[in-house]
């Protein structure tokens, strides 16, 4: 017992032998649940990347469609690569195109749904994220780990149920990132042994007194397998990968990669002329997935044409290097101040606690010891550099550390730890009880017997519950009401008159997308054969977004819109309808609002879509305990009346501003 307690670094070798027939029944449960809520579909909106880095772009060019094409994807300066939103994305809405009519013709099922078009990326995102439960099983094996207790953890993760069903690069990320390590994993496993019984024979070799003995040994070591190149073609493939679909997957790719390069490196075998060869062979490797990733993105931005192939026009003009281009444009504090300027402490006091909450605390404390045991020039009790430990050490310190130099920070970017913080820490917030561990190092056999306690059940039972509640508020519960109201226009788009524009204009809340609606693109040139002109579809849905200006300003802005409606129907006859998206928190704000400014705006309420969280106007208690109400029917204030109001009658007004309220405005 002594003895393991003496390197609470390392993770001996160890092999369960009592009592870990355990059933997987909890981890499929999860598994399950996490395959179901994304087949519910989740109607929480974590941001709008979700949509507008993937989904949008993808289905206005499958479904030719309009959408809102976000300047990521501008041809000028791209910074996006497409390859990966085509994978995720791309191909379900492929298969859906193409299966969607013929469902229609022989069974009269209409597939191009709201929900079709919802749930079929996060599906294809959903079964993506089973990677890093698979890297995470392999390496527990490859090492003698309780995979059992790491599995439930990352599966009863809200970053797992969550982020990892949603179309974010992010989560294409943290896959990738699993993968990355666990191909590493291996490959330290496979030349650690690999190494021992090359030195090994290599003494024996040298102390052999016959010829005979002498060819045995030789022979023996030529018949070992060959490790160092091992994966190597799949490492760099990966790598490239990642930093295509994310140019800061450098940082989350270089501590795995430098541990690939440095395997064995001090032992009788392994010297620095074999470290740089590891360099050369893995960038040659690389040269592949780049040249593809790149011709790739030329051909889809316009940069690169077959003509040009075929008539040998082709200079360096013709290519576009899109992580470079991501680069250039990140390095710009100007560019992020666009999207939001944060303190560099926030991903590690803010971003990491949100993520993993009780792990995440773990993980920077044990950060912060290694940190003092280095400063202390306690060396013996760091990690190995050579070690598991070290490797998922390094892999959720250093990305983060290289992260927190650029100011514009969001939870989101850290998501690709997952795996190293889980496998690092899941044990200890929960264990077998009853349970023995035989463990060798260095040929010495000893036993740890774990018993429950107290402390660690309390911090399991605060994992689950910070986890539940966050995947309800997340999944479920924030900006929920976006997916509702999307799908309440798209049947009104289906059912209104072809003459008939309809506008939204949103307040408080996210950005609408538009695929939803599957309105035919307006933006490509037609051509009419019996007059031999082009022209454009006419548009049918726009779109205002106001995002946290006053109410005021809102006012205004409808006031104008409704004067530009009304004058199109009388000189164009084309009708309209004019709606106002607005949190149900900041209804009587608007009533107020509307009869100070004017009085020729004729508005009620068409439909409220629950359950809606905008953080952005979050409803005031203390004014809901006030003893002034709104009659939102009447669109009247009811007079002052005494409320002692019970508590079910503040729950009930409570919940009612957690709303998406859509508005009717009429002249």
């Amino acid at each position: 017992m002594k003895k393991a307690q003496k390197d609470s670094n390392e993770l001996p070798t160890c092999e369960w032998y009592t009592d870990m027939n355990l059933s997987l029944v909890p981890y499929w449960f999860l598994a399950f649940l996490r395959v179901v809520i994304t087949l519910l579909p989740q109607n929480g909106y974590i941001h709008p990347d979700e949509y507008f880095q993937s989904v949008e772009i993808v289905a206005g060019d499958v479904f030719d469609i309009d959408v809102t094409r976000s300047w990521e994807f501008n041809a000028t300066f791209p910074i996006r690569s497409v390859t990966f939103p085509y994978l995720i994305v791309g191909l379900p809405y492929s298969l859906l195109k193409y299966v969607a009519p013929y469902l229609s013709l022989w069974f009269n099922i209409s597939v191009k749904t709201p929900y079709m078009l919802l749930m079929l990326p996060r599906l294809f995102a959903c079964l993506l994220s089973f990677v890093s439960d698979y890297s995470m099983y392999r390496i527990c094996r490859l090492y003698s780990q309780n995979y059992r207790a790491r599995l439930l953890t990352l599966a009863s993760s809200y970053v797992t149920l969550v982020y990892g069903t949603r179309t974010f690069s992010n989560t294409t990320e943290m896959a990738l990132n699993s993968l990355l390590l666990y191909v590493v994993a291996y490959c330290m496993r496979h030349s650690d042994q690999v190494i021992l019984q090359d030195e090994y024979l290599s003494d024996k070799y040298n102390a052999a007194g016959t010829p005979v003995e002498r060819v045995k040994f030789y022979k023996l070591r030529s018949s070992l397998p060959h490790h160092s190149l091992s994966c190597c073609l799949l490492v760099a493939t990966v790598a490239v990968a990642g930093i295509f679909i994310r140019p800061t997957f450098l940082a989350f790719a270089f501590p795995p990669v430098f541990f690939w390069l440095q395997r064995g490196l001090g032992s009788k075998i392994i010297g620095l002329g074999v470290f740089h060869l590891r360099i050369l062979i893995f960038t040659l490797s690389a040269i592949p997935a780049t040249v593809i990733f790149i011709v790739i993105d030329s051909f889809y931005y316009g940069y690169l044409t077959v003509n040009e192939i075929c008539e040998f026009k082709i200079g360096l003009d013709n290519f576009v290097v899109t992580p470079l281009n991501f680069l250039k444009y990140n390095m710009n504090t100007d560019n992020l101040s666009k999207h939001g300027l944060h303190p560099r402490y926030l991903h590690f006091l803010v971003n990491v606690p949100l993520l993993y909450n009780v792990l995440g605390l773990m993980s920077l404390g044990a950060v912060l010891s290694l940190v003092y045991r280095g400063v202390r020039r306690k060396w013996s009790d760091l990690p190995r550099v050579q070690s598991i430990i070290g490797l998922m050490t390094s892999s959720f310190f250093i990305p983060i550390l290289v992260l927190s130099i650029f100011p514009h920070q969001e939870a989101r970017f850290l998501i690709p730890v997952t795996l190293p913080v889980i496998f690092l820490h899941s044990q200890r917030i929960r264990h077998i009880s009853n349970t023995e561990q035989r463990c060798h190092e260095k040929g010495t056999a000893y036993n740890i017997t774990f018993s429950r306690g107290s402390r660690r059940s309390m911090l399991l039972t605060l994992w689950y519950f910070i986890n539940l509640v966050l995947t309800i508020f997340f999944g479920f519960l924030h900006q929920g009401g976006v997916y509702s109201l999307s799908t309440h226009l798209a049947a009104e788009m289906r059912l209104k008159p072809r003459l008939t524009a309809l506008h939204l204009v949103t307040s408080h809340t996210y950005s609408l997308p538009l695929f939803f609606l599957q309105q035919t693109n307006s933006r490509r040139s037609l051509f009419n054969r019996q007059t031999g002109k082009r022209y454009h579809l006419a548009r049918q849905f726009y779109s205002y977004e106001m995002g946290s200006t006053p109410l005021e300003v809102v006012h205004m802005k409808l006031h104008t819109l409704l004067e530009i409606c009304e004058l199109k129907k009388n000189e164009k006859r084309l009708d309209y309808r004019l709606y106002l998206a607005l949190p149900a928190s900041l209804m009587e704000e608007f009533y107020v609002t509307a009869s100070n400014l004017t009085a020729d705006l004729d508005f009620s309420v068409e439909k409220v879509f629950y359950p809606h969280v905008s953080t952005e106007a979050l409803p005031d208690i203390f004014h809901l305990l006030s003893d002034e109400c709104m009659n939102y029917d009447t669109q009247t204030y009811c007079e002052r009346e005494t409320l002692y109001l019970s508590p079910l009658k503040f729950l009930s007004r409570f919940v009612q501003q957690f709303g998406l309220t859509l508005i009717r405005i009429r002249r």
